[in-house]
């Protein structure tokens, strides 16, 4: 990730979640790829390696996006995080 928030490495993840649409709009690909993916090609065996490992990718990417739309609007007026 590239944005100034996600290079510096002082801040926590809670002051990071919400800031940067880079991050969102490189989330919101990861979920259009991973799920199709995942329903055409794994859904039929939801045991196998590559199935849980597509599950969870594709899980922990919508939950990370999840985080941050609904946090967005509370920092879209906050002032930045210190350092």
């Amino acid at each position: 990730m590239s944005c100034r928030f996600c290079k510096d490495a002082s801040l926590t993840i809670r002051a990071k979640l919400g800031r940067c649409k880079r991050c969102m709009f490189q989330l919101a690909v990861m979920n259009m790829v991973l799920w199709p993916i995942w329903f055409i090609g794994f859904s039929d065996t939801p045991k196998s390696i590559e199935s849980i490992t597509l599950l969870f990718g594709a899980g922990a990417s919508a939950i990370l996006l999840s985080l941050h739309l609904i946090l967005m609007p509370f920092r879209m007026n906050a002032p930045e995080p210190k350092k």
